[in-house]
């Protein structure tokens, strides 16, 4: 079975997701998408798994989104992806593939959604938030 996750290691969200994955038995195809950036083909593959628009896929935070003016509705779909490709930090991460879906793992305990275990256990993210207690019951 195999897992990929676009990862960014300075994102919490990010770290938290791929830690998740490891605690289910995983060990994910980790790509570093700022390093390796997807393909057009393969961002417009992504977009589509996860069922939502290039605009939703941005990232504004830490971006030249606002510089771009890509808050802008002008922008084409094709037009955003272009961006995307020219900036892959406009690409909202971490992105997950499983054989039960794809998804954009914003808050990171979305991963558990698509995970094939998604019983890991207790699970505290990095900023001390529990996300799954002691009883194994999903806090959030």
């Amino acid at each position: 079975m195999t897992i990929t996750i676009y990862h960014n290691p300075d994102c919490g969200t990010s770290r938290n997701t791929l830690a998740m994955i490891r605690q289910s038995g995983e060990e994910p195809d980790v790509i570093e998408y700022l390093k390796t950036p997807p393909s057009r083909a393969k961002l417009v593959e992504l977009i589509a798994a996860m069922g939502i628009t290039p605009r939703q896929l941005l990232r504004e935070k830490g971006t030249p989104y606002e510089k771009i003016g890509l808050g802008d509705p002008k922008w084409t779909n094709d037009e955003l992806i272009d961006f995307m490709l020219a900036h892959p930090i406009l690409i909202n991460r971490p992105i997950v593939v499983t054989p039960k879906g794809t998804r954009l793992s914003r808050p990171s305990e979305a991963v558990l959604d698509i995970l094939p275990n998604p019983d890991i256990g207790p699970f505290t993210k990095h900023d001390g938030e529990v996300v799954i207690d002691a009883d194994g019951r999903r806090v959030r």
